[in-house]
């Protein structure tokens, strides 16, 4: 079958790494880079083993590539949706950074043009096609903790206040919340579903931006998660599953975890199961994009599109909470 041909839509940090485990696809090529600066799309391109890659100068110029089956999207969260729906009108797949979009309005136009002009689209979660969640799913499935009843998680790094860098910009979607916190709510929506209530509480920066915060997910049966982030705590990054008859212990960092601690009683010392990922860890959500689009299917059954928009309510009623405001960027393409 022919190659499928990716396209980078901004080409910083996290897209350095999605680089290198492109390579490690079968079938996947790095076909084109897009970036505000064309200089700075060859630099990429060059580096990451791609030198007949073509370089774009703008994001409109990626999109209006021809020679591009499907974009990652690594840009400030702002611009997910713009250029989302853009890729999207102009038949090309997408693979958007988590968070998805900066509101649950912009989720909703992704979506509705995916879904509406058949083209495929996935957030890229990473976390659940890491080979050690697989199997905590599956586990869960053959029932060996009996019925999940509460998730526990925690995020913490410690971030020095910089004005100038996104994560402290309100413009740019910056904040603990969508940075951090969309990982442990994917990850307890997961296991759990779509919660019935929402508390969430949260301090400030200087800036504007949330910086450490807590939420509490609720289910109409007994059900709960609890979840915390931080920018100012190093904490071990772990997550529990909690259920009837036992417990899972996802070992840190539990959103791109290797390790997972099955237990059945209290005094059980567990057993442990080690599932190391490929690569940085991209590698897994790669394979599963290309291999959607090969057979032709426009969503992905292990991060559809409405687990998606249920994380996306939950992060959206968390920022009404807690008074923050969060705009996309009409103007990203």
């Amino acid at each position: 079958m022919p190659d499928i041909r990716w396209g980078i839509a901004g080409p910083g940090r996290i897209a350095e790494k999605v680089a290198e485990d492109l390579a490690l696809v079968e079938g996947a090529v790095l076909a084109a880079v897009g970036s505000r600066s064309e200089e700075r799309a060859r630099a990429f391109a060059e580096t990451h083993g791609a030198p007949n890659a073509r370089a774009h100068g703008s994001y409109r110029a990626l999109v209006d590539d021809p020679e591009v089956d499907v974009v990652y999207i690594a840009t400030p969260h702002p611009q997910h949706a713009e250029l989302a729906v853009a890729c999207l009108e102009a038949g090309k797949g997408v693979l958007v950074e988590k968070a998805f979009t900066a509101t649950l309005a912009g989720a909703w136009r992704v979506v509705d043009t995916a879904r509406t002009r058949g083209v495929f689209a996935m957030e890229a979660m990473w976390t659940r096609f890491q080979p050690a969640v697989v199997r905590l799913r599956e586990l869960i499935a053959q029932g060996e903790i009996g019925e999940p009843r509460s998730v526990q998680a925690d995020l913490g790094t410690v971030r020095d206040v910089d004005p100038t860098d996104r994560l402290f910009a309100p413009e740019l979607g910056g904040g603990a919340l969508l940075d951090l916190g969309v990982y442990p709510v994917s990850f307890a929506q997961m296991v759990l579903g779509a919660p019935d209530r929402v508390t969430a509480v949260a301090s400030r920066e200087t800036t504007g931006v949330d910086a450490d915060g807590a939420m509490l997910l609720a289910f109409q049966d007994g059900r709960y998660a609890t979840l915390q982030t931080s920018f100012h705590s190093p904490s071990p990054g772990q997550a529990r599953v909690f259920g009837t008859t036992g417990w899972i212990d996802v070992l840190p960092r539990f959103h791109h975890p290797s390790t997972i601690v099955l237990h059945h009683a209290s005094d059980d010392p567990g057993e442990t199961i080690e599932l190391p990922a490929t690569g940085a860890g991209y590698f897994h959500e790669l394979v599963e994009v290309t291999e959607c689009l090969r057979a032709g299917r426009a969503e992905s059954t292990v991060m559809p599109l409405d687990d998606t928009l249920a994380v996306q309510g939950v992060l959206a009623e968390a920022a009404d909470q807690l008074g923050l405001v969060f705009r996309e960027d009409d103007t990203a393409v």
